[in-house]
């Protein structure tokens, strides 16, 4: 990957999993819902100063939202931080970055 580059689009893992999970609460709160289903499907990174994850999330009755969450370099200890989300995306709409 290009250092400040973003990557391919690959299939979520365990660690993105985990880091949607982290997250969501924040994203209940900004969007005033709840969301049963909450499920990443896919993934695309950016490092910058740590990194920037955008991810897609599957919330339940064919309904996708796209996430960007930052992850600090290891040491600041400043945890996952949601800088912004996108919703009413569907499962065929491209992970793109965004403010």
């Amino acid at each position: 990957m290009i250092p400040g580059g973003l990557s391919e689009a690959r299939r979520a893992t365990p660690e993105i999993q985990e880091i949607a999970d982290q997250v969501k609460q924040q994203l209940e709160e900004k969007t005033n819902e709840t969301y049963e289903e909450f499920e990443a499907i896919e993934y695309k990174s950016q490092v910058v100063a740590g990194t920037m994850f955008y991810i897609k999330i599957r919330v339940g009755d064919g309904r996708y939202t796209h996430i960007k969450v930052f992850r600090s370099l290891p040491g600041r200890d400043e945890g996952l931080q949601l800088l912004a989300y996108q919703t009413d995306k569907s499962e065929n709409d491209e992970l793109t970055a965004f403010d």
